[in-house]
């Protein structure tokens, strides 16, 4: 009976230190490529995390779309079903207005700017703003400045967008963007732009170079303005109950390996903007309009009302904190 019981006990022991020594499966999904600012942070990241905690946790990555689409992946970070997912930082406002301080027109000078402001006391407490809601943000990560491009062969001045139709995110301050503008927008996915272009459906977009030219708009367009408007970034976000039901260990060399990934993937994205950037200038195929301090003013005169429209719900003391990042 004794050995029974001491085998009975040694096999419960042996099941334990088993599940103990399973590493923790952390599932990555984004919808791009993997040679993009975000992909290449991901797979960094995975790197790092398991290098950092080895035999500890395990990290799959999934891109293109592979498990969820932008349609399905917020539902399923909630359920659990995937744990760690970098949605566009316009698509939150569902959950908090606060980040859409993001979209206002204008706002940052330059990537820098976003940089230091994300990286400022107020930046780092956006992370935890939806954490009511059950979203923990672990990280920003850049893809870059907005450039504005039409098929008309002029493109320098506001009153040059009139009437034209642009393909905006699913997003009320991008919407009131080119409303102030006198210019209709069209809410449409991403992987429909191109096409859209090409035929006419929509006249103009807005967008980063890499974007720009990684899915070829440059060739459907006439002119690009070099207007830096505006940001498109990611917020790399977690389920907050899974989050803080991780050791205290499994925490710290996680959130250690997503700084060193963000690091990487915001450096990545910068290099890659300027480099597509030389690339849409040498292919020929469109104009890019360099715009002087005067026209820059003009612009942002016109997008005033948007500022004016958002500002109760993101917050004056917010918007100013963003906008001292401007050196």
């Amino acid at each position: 009976m004794k050995l029974a019981r001491l085998a009975a006990a040694l096999c419960a022991l042996a099941l334990a230190t088993a599940v103990q020594a399973a590493p923790i499966i952390i599932k990555v999904s984004h919808v791009v490529a993997e040679k993009t600012p975000k992909g290449q942070a991901a797979l960094k990241f995975k790197e790092l995390a398991e290098k950092k905690l080895p035999g500890k946790v395990e990290v799959q990555v999934f891109p293109n779309s592979q498990l969820f689409g932008d349609g399905k992946e917020m539902e399923a970070l909630q359920l659990g079903d995937v744990q760690i997912i970098a949605p566009s930082l316009s698509k939150f406002d569902r959950y908090t207005k606060k980040l859409q301080l993001f979209d206002l027109p204008f706002l940052f000078d330059n990537i820098e700017a976003v940089d230091r402001f994300q990286h400022s006391k107020e930046g780092v407490a956006l992370l935890d703003i939806m954490k009511p809601k059950g979203i923990k943000g672990l990280a920003y990560w850049h893809n870059g400045m907005k450039q504005m491009s039409t098929n008309r062969d002029r493109l320098r001045l506001p009153e040059d967008v009139k009437g034209l139709k642009f393909r905006i995110q699913q997003s009320d301050v991008l919407e009131a963007q080119f409303r102030a503008l006198g210019a209709n927008p069209q809410k449409m996915a991403f992987s429909e732009v191109y096409q859209a272009l090409q035929t006419g459906v929509v006249d103009g977009q807005e967008n980063t170079w890499s974007n720009i030219y990684s899915q070829k708009f440059y060739e459907v367009q006439k002119s690009i303005a070099e207007t830096n408007h505006g940001i498109v970034d990611y917020m790399v976000i977690t389920n907050a109950k899974w989050w803080d039901s991780l050791p205290p260990d499994i925490r710290k060399g996680l959130q250690e390996a997503m700084d060193e990934a963000t690091a990487y993937g915001n450096k990545f994205s910068f290099d890659i903007d300027q480099k597509d950037r030389k690339l849409v200038a040498d292919s020929g195929k469109t104009k890019i309009q360099a715009l002087t301090k005067d026209d820059i003013a003009k612009w942002r005169k016109a997008m005033e009302p948007v500022w004016k429209k958002f500002e109760p719900d993101i917050g004056k003391d917010l918007i100013a904190a963003a906008q001292k990042a401007n050196r």
